[in-house]
């Protein structure tokens, strides 16, 4: 169970396989870790396919917990996308790697935009899986922030690291919050959390939602920060609520380099998803 110190936060990662190289973005919002990437993790948006053992047959597949998420710990500090970047920038380093192609799925497709407009020299091509944004999106980011928040003004953050065990993370117990998670196995992050000013705390909390949705576009880089990534990319949409059609069109309307698969949820599959990455990497070899 390997981990690295990255920017001062211990990040529970895997590396496998062999090739070029693959950053990996797990899906999952605030529970992006690498068991979703699986076959058992990974039913809704991977289906059959266990992600990183199929795709570390092709690349060199680099994947982790996102801080705050999984076995990875975490800082109570206002998030947005330039911290997760400046983490999974740090990881692509530790691994000896210059550059690498981009898979992220769901929130980790707005990472993976937010990552090539910050490092596109170290893009060798984006795929952008079940990307999401939209008014809906924004709106469950609000309504879990805010749930979160007036759960601590109630209770305050004792109780937040007393329930934390039991809701795992934030995307399914959102009283618990984006904190809530490396609590439960870090007593020294739990006894940090739990000695703060609630106050202090909840503008944190504000300044993070509103940074993280902060409007209804594809989450993760703006329009114009998108037309300027000349980075191959593939867009793969998903189709409910969360992953909408609208991201993925956006993105294909604004990445100046993308292609959209035309196949849409429920008629993509394991097996199809792969042979896409797999033709995507061989086009921009060939290229």
């Amino acid at each position: 169970m390997p981990f690295a110190s990255l920017n001062g936060i211990q990040v529970h990662y895997d590396i496998q396989g062999s090739g070029p190289a693959l950053l990996m973005f797990a899906p999952g919002g605030w529970r992006s870790v690498m068991s979703r990437w699986t076959a058992a993790g990974g039913k809704e948006a991977w289906k059959e396919m266990d992600g990183i053992q199929a795709l570390s047959k092709h690349f060199k597949t680099i994947a982790y917990d996102r801080r705050e998420s999984g076995l990875s710990s975490g800082r109570v500090e206002p998030l947005n996308w330039d911290l997760y970047v400046k983490e999974a920038k740090a990881l692509l380093d530790f691994a000896g790697e210059k550059e690498a192609y981009i898979l992220g799925c769901c929130m980790g497709a707005s990472l993976a935009a937010a990552f090539a407009a910050r490092h596109p020299q170290a893009c060798k091509g984006l795929l952008l899986h079940w990307p999401v944004g939209g008014y809906l999106w924004q709106k469950k980011g609000h309504t879990f922030f805010e749930r979160h928040i007036q759960f601590v003004r109630e209770h305050g953050l004792a109780a937040v690291v007393a329930r934390a065990p039991k809701g795992e993370n934030f995307w399914m117990d959102p009283e618990i919050g984006p904190w809530g998670s490396p609590s439960v196995h870090d007593p020294v992050f739990a006894k940090t959390l739990m000695g703060m000013k609630v106050e202090h705390y909840i503008h944190i909390c504000e300044q993070s939602r509103d940074t993280i949705f902060n409007d209804t576009m594809p989450s993760g880089a703006s329009g114009e920060e998108l037309m300027k990534i000349r980075i191959p990319a593939l867009i793969m949409s998903g189709a409910d609520t969360r992953h909408t059609r609208s991201s993925a069109w956006a993105l294909k309307e604004l990445l100046p380099d993308s292609e959209l698969w035309n196949v849409f949820p429920p008629d993509q599959t394991g097996d199809n998803t792969l042979a896409q990455v797999l033709q995507f990497k061989a086009r921009c070899e060939a290229t």
